[in-house]
């Protein structure tokens, strides 16, 4: 921790906890009513759970849905004495305190091929003086849009806007970094923002690619002013809130789209990459997982229905061929012109 850490102006509130624990399940809330609302039938049914170490949460879940095969909502709140290694890797000054943890996680699975799977995560963490906060969102389409990728991320910078112009750009380029199959030299989608460990003090980027296009660019912008607990729940806040926004406009415009059984293996297919990313790589859910957390929760994440083919190959010049050759790979969103 840097000198600024001492100030009193960069040390959490008083009453920090309650306050983003109380923003985290009213977050909750509207996605899930939002969610319904445009589903237009599926309800979310809930789960609370305690943890035996500390704390619980509320799962809700939607099966079958008029257009969520299965989607998930969950909320949490946990804490205890002993960090689990995939945070004493990344912030050994931790070590020794007791530590919390709150958040709000998604991620919604679409029927219709041609609407795209979506993720979401807004967490909270602090153990003793060592505090951040971390989360985005990240778009996974099986037939994608140009236009609704770039309607998602000038939403998501609309967003980080408010706040500062390099938080986007920043956040943008983490997302891609983060949301990348190294075993398959693939991104997962199209991104969206990812951001963690933002504790007011040093680089905005804070990943573990210090050579990266993220680091790269973060390192152009130099160390920002230090900025405030309040200053970064804000953005937290402003980001999350924009989720509705950036989502619910795509699925109203495909939800319509006809769609045959080719359409639907190869939506299957590709789910099989979310579920390798989300047990190899994911952050939220090896924390999980390590912290003795509610296994059906942190598994929700996965797709119902999902397929596995050797050797796949997309044909050239079809429409899955254009999902890898020109949405797998990093693309400037934000500035698409139609």
């Amino acid at each position: 921790m840097t000198a600024f850490s001492t100030e009193t102006k960069f040390l959490p509130p008083t009453d920090a906890k309650s306050r983003i624990t109380q923003f985290m399940r009213e977050f909750q809330d509207s996605v899930c009513q939002g969610l319904e609302a445009v589903d237009g039938g599926g309800k979310f049914q809930e789960e609370s759970w305690d943890r035996p170490e500390g704390g619980g949460g509320r799962s809700r879940v939607m099966k079958e849905g008029n257009i969520f095969e299965q989607g998930g909502v969950n909320f949490s709140e946990v804490w205890g004495d002993h960090l689990p290694p995939s945070i004493l890797s990344q912030r050994p000054d931790a070590a020794g305190h007791r530590w919390f943890a709150t958040g709000t996680s998604m991620v919604l699975h679409p029927r219709n091929p041609y609407i795209p799977t979506v993720h979401l995560n807004y967490r909270y963490f602090e153990a003793g003086p060592v505090w951040w906060f971390g989360g985005g969102l990240d778009l996974t389409p099986y037939y994608p849009f140009a236009e609704d990728a770039s309607h998602l991320h000038n939403t998501l910078k609309g967003a980080c806007d408010k706040h500062s112009p390099d938080l986007y750009p920043t956040f943008k380029l983490w997302c891609d970094e983060y949301f990348y199959l190294k075993h398959r030299n693939e991104t997962r989608g199209v991104g969206g923002i990812f951001f963690d460990y933002q504790d007011g003090q040093g680089a905005l980027y804070r990943g573990s690619d210090p050579k990266g296009p993220a680091a790269q660019y973060s390192d152009a912008l130099g160390v920002p002013a230090p900025r405030s607990w309040e200053e970064l729940f804000a953005i937290s806040q402003d980001c999350a809130h924009s989720f509705l926004p950036a989502y619910v406009p795509i699925v109203e415009r495909r939800r319509n789209t006809e769609y045959g059984e080719h359409q639907r293996n190869f939506q299957l297919y590709r789910r099989g990459r979310y579920v390798e990313f989300n047990l190899v790589y994911d952050r939220g859910t090896i924390f999980g997982l390590q912290t003795n957390g509610r296994t059906e929760s942190i598994l929700m994440s996965l797709p119902p229905l999902v397929r596995w083919e050797y050797g796949y190959k997309p044909e050239p010049n079809s429409p899955e061929a254009q999902l890898y050759d020109v949405f797998l790979k990093p693309q400037d969103w934000a500035n698409w012109q139609g």
